[in-house]
């Protein structure tokens, strides 16, 4: 059982979401990998004079995702393109291969990931954790064009 004075919460506060901004970011990426969008994010969310509520993120793919992970150390971002391989390997014998032997394990990736995201907003910032940074994931081997669409619901300044 935990303890009462291990536990510690902010006073509740009140927000009337009477806003709604929204934005299309597209992104090209190199293949494989990762794309640090967190900045681009803050960028949309100082544009829509966000204050207090939640940015949503919806990238319009089945072949790549979004996440929120680590962003200090790269061997975090390598290791986890590692178990991403291991875990929808090109040579799994799939029988959908439309578009070359990386498409298959790309629907399962993506699957196994994000294709949303929120974020809450407090005081004008995206309340991520020290650590934490918004990536898109491609997880086809060639460069794409990649949409993703931004929605900032809530107050305003």
């Amino acid at each position: 059982m935990t303890s009462t004075r291990s536990l510690s919460r902010s006073a509740p506060s009140t927000v009337g979401a009477s806003t709604i901004v929204s934005s299309l970011l597209t992104v090209q990426t190199p293949g494989v990998g990762f794309t640090n969008l967190t900045s681009e994010i803050a960028r949309f969310l100082r544009e829509a004079r966000g204050a207090e509520g939640q940015v949503t993120l919806f990238i319009r793919h089945t072949s790549a995702s979004l996440t929120i992970q680590e962003n200090a150390d790269p061997t975090v971002l390598e290791d986890l393109l590692t178990v991403l391989r291991r875990l929808a390997p090109e040579s799994g014998g799939w029988r959908h291969d439309t578009e070359g032997p990386d498409d298959m394990p790309a629907h399962i990736k993506t699957m196994l990931t994000s294709t949303s995201l929120q974020v809450p907003v407090l005081d004008g910032e995206l309340a991520l954790g020290t650590w934490q940074a918004i990536y898109l994931i491609e997880h086809r081997a060639r460069p794409h064009r990649r949409e993703i669409v931004l929605q900032f619901i809530g107050s305003t300044k």
